[in-house]
């Protein structure tokens, strides 16, 4: 029998886990319903070491924002300028490889992950002749840009079909789709955050056609704002349904609300009790995803550390000049070392696994 603290109200759900049978709708809002969190995070933890032991993956990359020029207008968002608004920017091909080059001088990264606005200014000639000088200057990298958003965006204003648009971009060097962009499937509460986004369906098609071109990708959610238990539950089950089907999500990434400088800044932001629930239960619902990543970026480096005894595997990357969650008011670190994640991993007791975007290894316990 399961050496975890006993929760009479939530045996049933524990004998499931312990079993290897998947939890339903009404177990995982059971499982926000508690505030037992120690029980939440035993039982995750007893999950995450099944799928992966003591390793802990994470990568050194680099954060490309392109451009923070944005068409949408999303309730939850402190990056995106309007066109022609002050302080809106686009970085042209050449000043890209520069900054690449600027930092692959100084860090050994083997991922650059490129996410910006929707630039009504930027065609696909934009990005493919981007990803192809990319690939040609850096052989080595592997390029995670693009979120099923902008994907979207971008075929409509070429004129492209999301399947068409998706196949020019692998040919001009794309690894794969990062994952954000889905915020909360749940169609009331999307369209009062974000309603001039792709639509959860569209979302979710795009990723299955990525999946079956061979573009592995990862998958998001945005939590702490207005949605619901009932959304955030929902928004896993839709995503493990699609992952049933093509198998191409390589990790979970939960993301925490960051209010400060948005429309919802007086809603306020998710606490700590709450990003370690939703951790766990994210654990505990995707039995068909291997990792769950936490981006520290919208957390902090403490609770991330914390996190790996709630069902994270995964501490995510150095995020080398990342610009979303800090134009919100986040004041983690910039440019954090390979070094500094290494030491975050091992005070805690678990092994460093230096992986790319595709879980390919590159080091354990952070030799090179």
């Amino acid at each position: 029998m399961s050496h975890l603290p006993s929760n009479p109200a939530l045996q049933d759900i524990q004998e499931k886990v312990e079993q290897g049978e998947r939890l339903s709708f009404e177990d995982g809002v059971r499982l926000f319903q508690t505030n037992d969190l120690p029980f939440l995070g035993q039982l995750a933890n007893s999950a995450r070491e099944r799928k992966n032991g003591k390793n802990v993956f994470y990568s050194v990359n680099l954060h490309l924002n392109h451009t923070n020029v944005c068409t949408a207008h999303c309730v939850f968002c402190a990056f995106a300028r309007r066109p022609n608004e002050a302080g809106g920017y686009t970085y042209s091909q050449g000043e890209i490889l520069k900054k690449i080059g600027e930092v692959a001088s100084r860090y050994p990264i083997n991922e650059v992950h490129i996410v910006g606005g929707l630039n009504p200014d930027l065609g696909l000639d934009y990005y493919t002749n981007l990803f192809r000088g990319i690939r040609e200057t850096y052989p080595e990298l592997f390029i995670k840009a693009l979120t099923a958003v902008e994907i979207d965006d971008l075929a409509k204003r070429s004129g492209f079909s999301w399947e068409d648009l998706l196949r020019e971009l692998k040919s001009a060097g794309l690894n794969g789709l990062p994952g954000g962009g889905a915020e909360i499937f749940a169609e009331k509460t999307r369209r009062k955050i974000c309603s001039e986004k792709a639509t959860s369906e569209d979302w979710l098609t795009i990723h299955r056609i990525a999946h079956q071109m061979g573009l592995y990708s990862n998958c998001t959610m945005l939590y702490g704002h207005i949605e619901s238990i009932e959304d955030r539950v929902d928004h896993v089950l839709r995503l493990r349904a699609l992952q049933d089907e093509t198998h191409g999500f390589q990790s979970f990434i939960p993301l925490a609300f960051n209010a400060e400088n948005t429309p919802l800044e007086l809603h306020g932001e998710p606490g700590g009790f709450t990003d370690l629930k939703v951790y766990a239960i994210s654990r505990l619902l995707f039995d068909n995803v291997q990792h769950i990543k936490v981006h520290w970026t919208s957390v902090d480096l403490k609770m991330a550390q914390v996190a790996l005894f709630f069902g994270v595997d995964d501490v995510g990357g150095t995020n080398l000049n990342e610009k979303i969650m800090h134009d919100a008011g986040n004041e983690t670190p910039r440019d954090l070392s390979e070094k500094s994640l290494r030491t975050l991993i091992e005070q805690v007791g678990y092994t460093p696994v230096l992986v790319d975007s595709s879980y390919q290894t590159v080091a354990v316990g952070g030799e090179s």
